[in-house]
């Protein structure tokens, strides 16, 4: 099976963003109305896996571990792509009460309500959290805000009622309808993120017009034999200009952002059935299968046969 980046795939087609959300192959597993009133507090451990949520009425506080405490309010969004420990609660001090997020994702309830029950809630959550498919996922996550916040969010909260209606209707192509909802929803989050507030990342280097020229050419045409002093010319940047403007923005040089995104798509490769290791090589800026394999080896932990047959394995047990 062809690798989907590279189906239709022209150099001066190529949206970064659009290409690493559809490395990271998300799927949606699980979405929950949430609802507080009164003195409430919850505590969240780390949860690892991507999660969301879009305020439907009222307001609430959310502090996410390493980042300052914030009031989301009706029509706000929030997203974190690796879901660190968080708090969530109203606006009275209250010792917050422990939750295992990997326990309560499993409850069958409609909505899971905190604080005073019955009434009118004060505030009313959709969230949810959905699973990465791809084996690069920590690398392609390292990439994105830890943190997105979009206020007045109207579309981004339109995508997250669809997806919470899908998910509880057992209808013909669900899972397909919720894999597309989720990708639309990623890449409507993060392109409507301040990039230029963003910490290190794809996003922030995106927002920066210069860089974005350089970024869109490595992803427009990663099998050229790129150099710094050429991205730089594209920039419009002296080469020392550059690397340091580049480094600061996206948190890595560019050459090593630009192996990064190679092996991402060599991985990408490898995982389809018809394609060996000498047109992978030669697909993301190889001169040789053996140049590539030793990269590729240092890169990854292990030669790319083997992560192809890995691969093959995986999907023949239904793991992938």
């Amino acid at each position: 099976m062809e690798s989907p980046y590279f189906i239709g795939h022209r150099p001066d087609m190529s949206d970064p963003l659009s290409e690493v959300i559809a490395l990271l192959q998300p799927r949606t597993v699980f979405s929950k109305r949430i609802s507080g009133a009164g003195r409430w507090g919850v505590r969240y451990s780390k949860f690892g896996q991507p999660s969301f949520c879009a305020v439907l009425e009222g307001s609430c506080r959310l502090a996410v571990d390493g980042y300052a405490s914030i009031t989301i309010e009706a029509g706000d969004f929030v997203l974190l792509p690796a879901t660190p420990g968080f708090t969530m609660s109203g606006f009275e001090k209250v010792t917050p009460e422990d939750f295992d997020p990997h326990v309560a994702s499993k409850s069958r309830a409609e909505e899971v309500r905190h604080g005073t029950r019955g009434g009118r809630p004060d505030v009313r959550l959709l969230g949810g959290y959905f699973v990465f498919g791809s084996s690069d996922a920590t690398l392609l996550v390292s990439l994105l805000p830890g943190l997105v916040h979009v206020r007045s969010a109207e579309r981004l909260s339109t995508l997250v009622r669809l997806v919470g209606d899908e998910s509880i209707e057992q209808r013909a192509g669900r899972e397909l309808v919720l894999t597309r909802l989720v990708e639309v929803l990623l890449v409507e989050a993060l392109r409507s993120a301040p990039g230029d507030d963003a910490p290190p990342g794809l996003l922030r280097g995106l927002s920066d017009a210069r860089l974005a020229l350089a970024i869109r050419q490595m992803h427009g045409d990663p099998a050229r034999p790129w150099t710094v002093a050429q991205l730089a010319k594209r920039a419009a940047l002296s080469r020392s200009a550059f690397f340091d403007r580049f480094t600061r923005a996206v948190g890595l040089p560019p050459m090593e952002y630009l192996l990064a995104w190679r092996m991402a798509l060599a991985k990408d490769l490898l995982r389809s059935d018809d394609i060996g290791v000498a047109e992978v090589a030669e697909r993301v800026g190889y001169g040789s299968a053996s140049t590539f394999s030793t990269a590729f080896s240092r890169h990854v932990g292990q030669p790319p046969g083997r992560y192809a047959r890995d691969a093959w394995q995986d999907r023949a047990h239904g793991r992938q």
